[in-house]
């Protein structure tokens, strides 16, 4: 019995202490609501595309003798990735400069006999067409030279073709050759996705086409990436609708390359179009998300009460929200992630730079 009401005791002490600790107050920092004008957001679906996908291939016939890289390996401007057999080409090289030290060596010669017959002339040793003759040679074995050389030339530029290098920083994403297949110039050796811009296409409807300006900042949202915003901007907007949907092609850039995100994926841009309107903006801090549900605490007398909003565009570190947010309400953005409804708190002001 005397167990019994011991534990009762601790209970309920423990119950009273909960409850003061509960109302007690709860530290935070708020920030006063603006009003500025915003333009109205339309949010449009589209994916994010490959705005560079290269099939690689040889310009010179050849043997593959290293495939140095595979499916999702990520490479660099400049870096090798196929090389074909040259021992050919090699042969026909060292034949080629072979022929040119020959060449070379005849026209030493012809140039002495030339500068010889120049004396003999002068002395009426020899007729002048023997002179003419001399310096006919000299200039065909000169001729020979220029021709070797730019054989060899052509022959070292193949055997530097044959490595086949990577036109920009990408992705492997396909192989269509293997160590040991023959391949014929032209034909696709590989398949590279670049890394160094990322697109998204969207379909604009023909009512927001004359309010679209190239330059214009956009955010962008996908789903497999949630509560993340990627900023971009309007890079072009193809003035050609589709006659079937009234609707035409804008792309949209990011302004980095993030990993996180592939080719394919379904996006969603928010664009900011129309005339300026004005609208309530809180700090992005003072969202808190409950669930499918987005809520901003506000500070009133003292206690946190939390008021439903839907969030709009966002302006700097500032968004636009729907709802019970008036301009001047003091919206609670730090220390509201463990605030329950009612919960007194000692909140400080906390100042945002302006959009």
């Amino acid at each position: 019995m005397k167990r019994i009401i011991t534990l009762s005791v601790l209970c309920l002490t423990a119950l009273v202490y909960g409850q003061e600790q509960a109302q007690q107050a709860a530290p935070a920092r708020y920030t006063e609501a603006i009003r500025q004008p915003v333009k109205q957001t339309v949010e449009l679906p589209g994916y994010l595309e490959a705005p560079n996908v290269s099939l690689l291939a040889s310009e010179v016939e050849g043997l593959v003798a290293e495939l140095k890289v595979r499916e999702g390996d990520q490479v660099t401007r400049g870096q090798p990735l196929v090389a074909l057999r040259t021992t050919a080409l090699a042969l026909s090289l060292q034949a080629a400069d072979a022929r040119l030290a020959e060449a070379e060596a005849r026209r030493k010669l012809a140039a002495t006999s030339l500068e010889r017959s120049r004396g003999l002339v002068e002395k009426n040793a020899i007729s002048r067409q023997q002179l003419d003759e001399d310096r006919y040679e000299l200039e065909a074995w000169q001729g020979r030279i220029d021709t070797l050389r730019a054989e060899a030339a052509s022959i070292r530029h193949d055997m530097e073709r044959s490595t086949i290098r990577a036109p920009f920083d990408g992705i492997i994403i396909a192989r269509h050759t293997e160590v040991g297949q023959w391949s014929d110039a032209g034909a696709s050796l590989l398949e590279l996705l670049s890394v160094e811009v990322q697109e998204v296409h969207v379909d604009v409807p023909e009512q927001y086409f004359s309010e679209l300006k190239t330059g214009a900042a956009v955010n962008v949202t996908f789903a497999s990436v949630p509560g993340r915003e990627y900023p971009a901007y309007i890079r072009a907007v193809i003035p050609r609708a589709d006659p079937a949907a009234r609707t035409f092609p804008v792309k949209l850039r990011l302004h980095a390359t993030h990993a996180e995100i592939g080719a394919g994926m379904i996006a969603r841009a928010a664009l900011q179009l129309g005339e300026p309107v004005p609208g309530t903006l809180v700090p992005k801090d003072a969202l808190v998300r409950q669930g499918n549900n987005t809520v901003v605490f506000l500070v009133n007398q003292g206690s946190a009460i939390p008021t439903p909003v839907t969030a709009g565009a966002a302006m700097g570190v500032w968004t636009v929200v729907n709802g019970a947010v008036s301009p001047g309400d003091k919206v609670i953005t730090r220390g509201n992630e463990r605030l329950f409804p009612g919960q007194p708190i000692a909140a400080e002001p906390l100042a945002y730079p302006l959009p």
